[in-house]
This record gives C-alpha cells, sequence and structure tokens, in this order.
C-alpha cells in the first residue's frame, strides 16, 4: 500500500508551482501531516529561486472542508520546532510567506479552508465554491488571522455579519464583497489560476519578492495582534459548554441547542 501524500507540488518551466491539497477523501480537511507538509512546501518555494509564484488548489471537488475533527482523538506531543502545534507552524510561514500567492478553490472552503484564502494575493474561485466561516457555530472565535484579514478585504460591517453568521458564501457573494478576485466554471478554474500565474511570474522574482514583503510589512502588526487575540480566545472557548455542545451535536448530527446553556 502506497503511503497518500498530503499535498502534492508541481514546478512548471515558467516557475509557477502548483501546490494541492490531496485529502479528497476528507474533502482536504487538515490533519497534522498535512500541516506539515503545506508548512514545507511554503517554506521551500520561498526559498527556491526558480519558483516565482505559487498556486494553491485541492484535490477532487473541494478546496478544503478545514480542520479534520478526527485528528483531535490522536494524543499528540510536544513539537520539536518549539510550536504549540501544526497549525501554528503553518500559519508562521503563511503569514510570511513572500512570493505572490494565487488560489483556485472550488467546492467547499470551511474554516481555514476560507481563512488561508485572505492571505492570497489574488483569489479565483469556481461556480461550485462555497465558503463560511464556522467558528461561532462551534462556539469558538476566529482563526488564521481572519479577524483582522477578512475586515480589511471587506470592512467591518460586512466582515462582522459575516463571522456572525456564520452563513455560506457563494461565488456570486464571493466575488461581490472581494473575498474573491474572479469566478469561473470549474472547469475553467485551474487553468484561469494558472494563466494568471504565468502571466506575473514574467516579472523579475527578486521584484515580485520585494513588493510581496511591502505588502506583508503593511499588515503585519495587525496580523500579529489578531493572531494572539484569537489564541487567546480559542483558549477561553475550546472545551466551553457552548463548543462542547457544538462538537455533540455535530457527532450525533442533529442542530446545537445553545439556548439552553442560556440562564
Amino acid at each position: 500500500m502506497t503511503t497518500e501524500q498530503p499535498v502534492l507540488q508541481s514546478l512548471d518551466e515558467h516557475g509557477v508551482l502548483l501546490v494541492t491539497w490531496n485529502r479528497p477523501h476528507k474533502k482536504n480537511a487538515f490533519d497534522d501531516a498535512q500541516w506539515d507538509a503545506a508548512a514545507q512546501a511554503l517554506r521551500d518555494a520561498r526559498q527556491d529561486p526558480r519558483v516565482a509564484v505559487v498556486v494553491v488548489t485541492g484535490a477532487g471537488d473541494a478546496f478544503s472542508a478545514g480542520v479534520d475533527l478526527s485528528s483531535f482523538t490522536k494524543p499528540s506531543g510536544p513539537r520539536a520546532d518549539g510550536h504549540a502545534s501544526a497549525y501554528h507552524a503553518f500559519m508562521e510561514v503563511l503569514v510570511d510567506f513572500d512570493k505572490p500567492l494565487v488560489a483556485a478553490a472550488r467546492g467547499v472552503g470551511i474554516g481555514i479552508g476560507c481563512t488561508l484564502l485572505f492571505h492570497c494575493d489574488v483569489v479565483y474561485v469556481g461556480e461550485s465554491v462555497r465558503l463560511r466561516l464556522p467558528f461561532v457555530s462551534l462556539g469558538l472565535v476566529p482563526e488564521g488571522a481572519s479577524s483582522a484579514m477578512l475586515e480589511a478585504v471587506v470592512g467591518s460591517r460586512v466582515a462582522a455579519e459575516l463571522f456572525f453568521a456564520a452563513e455560506w458564501i457563494d461565488a456570486k457573494r464571493a466575488v461581490e464583497t472581494g473575498i474573491a478576485t474572479r469566478a469561473f466554471p470549474d472547469a475553467e478554474l485551474r487553468d484561469a489560476a494558472l494563466a494568471r500565474a504565468r502571466e506575473i511570474a514574467r516579472w523579475p522574482v527578486g521584484a515580485l519578492q520585494a513588493t510581496k514583503r511591502t505588502l506583508l510589512a503593511a499588515r503585519r502588526t495587525r496580523v500579529e495582534q489578531a493572531l494572539r487575540a484569537e489564541d487567546e480566545g480559542m483558549r477561553q472557548q475550546a472545551g466551553s459548554p457552548e463548543n462542547l455542545e457544538a462538537v455533540r451535536a455535530f457527532l450525533e448530527k442533529r442542530p446545537p441547542d445553545f439556548r439552553k446553556l442560556r440562564p
């Protein structure tokens, strides 16, 4: 039996690296192995002078269903890299990634499958895309610095509505709000994203990298503050009665009843 590669990589002659989340049987939900493989792919791309642009996408019919909840049942000890979790290791690389990052997302993009799009410089979505920020419905808070990044993209009131309502965002609304750059038929999505990436890759890698660093510098303080606030919020909410009710409801395949928790 061959071991599944959680992330696939393919570098073309134009300097475009295609990175594909590769757990289609789980709708590309992230477990520790996929977090670590994704982080390493971005680290390597940052250091590789052949790579001008990175395109991220998902195998099968989904971009990513977020975090694989089954991974929480597996014990995890201290990490050799000093990070609190594989998620934190990935986020460190993502928020510092200093080359153009293009996303091609179709199907579901839930949780990190949505929030990592805010760190991409160009976001193309397929007509089937369905994004969701489910955090309040899980008794949790936003992650991935999305509490800062979404507001920067869509404005404070739209961001608050999307977080508080935890509703599905289709391709049309994703483009209208600015979450997505453009929408395409699913069959055209990957080729469109690769074509745009190749157009960008025509320019000097050094200039692309230096320009991306200016964009990162402009938002660095805001992103770092958001990550710290989100981590604190997660510590408070994870394992709370609200969060436990959401998890139980998910496992029992029923709607959660948060009203019974109110005084």
